[in-house]
């Protein structure tokens, strides 16, 4: 090895002058120890097939449904599986230089995802994960929705208040919708951990921002002071959605995907 590149199964780095295998067919790079848990067979993966730096949510989702990209299923997964007991899960910082690292790895491997097990810190998996979608071109509530958004939020009465959101979620993209279904039912998942103490409240706060966004690119400071609040309230009613209507964008099956 030349130039230091993580290993495709285990996700820690091959260091210059270290012996690696590489797949003549996929290109997979790999640490001879990890030789045996590899896949007896591949596929081709033609360099087209590589996630670009930034893109709207649907560059980076599947062709078959769910549309959810496979780096936010596997970030999700990692997080339930050892971040239910986490304090402050989402509110507390990773490493900001280990958040930068693994999302370029992740971004550059593009469909075949080295493990997040080897990421010590949970709150680094949580980072990525933020950094991603905020990352992206357009927010998961797009710029042209995004006003419907947060008039369906203001509704006082929140029977319509939820009928309305509910019909605006229905007109986002589908790659859009069905992550942020999936990422609702997570999120409410977080919320119900005890040990997490991350009520809808304080998930709003984090995701608003993220999730919600701004209705153009560059908007005005005193847009962005007055959307804040706005953002957080869209997120929070969006969360008091019966969790029903979440999973019928995903079906039964779908509701906590394993990455493949």
């Amino acid at each position: 090895v030349i130039r230091p590149q993580p290993c495709g199964i285990c996700g820690s780095r091959i260091r210059f002058g270290k012996a690696a295998v590489r797949c003549r067919q996929c290109q997979l790079l790999l640490h001879p120890k990890c030789r045996e848990q590899c896949p007896l067979s591949c596929v081709p993966r033609p360099h087209h097939h590589a996630w670009p730096r930034e893109g709207v949510l649907a560059d980076f989702a599947p062709a078959t449904p769910p549309l959810v990209p496979a780096l936010v299923v596997q970030c999700v997964t990692e997080v339930e599986m050892r971040g239910l007991t986490e304090t402050g899960l989402y509110r507390v910082p990773g490493t900001e230089q280990l958040v930068r690292e693994w999302k370029q790895r992740l971004l550059q491997a593009g469909g075949a995802l080295p493990a997040l097990s080897s990421v010590t810190d949970i709150h680094v998996v949580c980072g990525v994960l933020k950094d991603f979608l905020r990352g992206l071109k357009e927010p998961l509530v797009t710029f042209g929705l995004h006003p419907a958004f947060l008039r369906a939020a203001d509704i006082p009465d929140a029977a319509a208040c939820a009928t309305a959101l509910c019909h605006m979620v229905s007109k986002l993209p589908p790659a859009n919708r069905d992550t942020l279904a999936f990422l609702m039912l997570h999120l409410l998942r977080v919320s119900h951990s005890p040990d997490c103490k991350m009520d809808i409240l304080n998930l709003s706060r984090v995701f608003g921002p993220t999730l919600v966004g701004h209705a153009s690119a560059n908007p005005t400071p005193l847009v962005i002071m007055e959307d804040t609040p706005r953002q957080c309230k869209v997120v929070a009613q969006l969360l008091s959605l019966p969790p029903d209507f979440w999973r019928g964008f995903l079906g039964p099956e779908q509701e906590n995907l394993v990455p493949v």
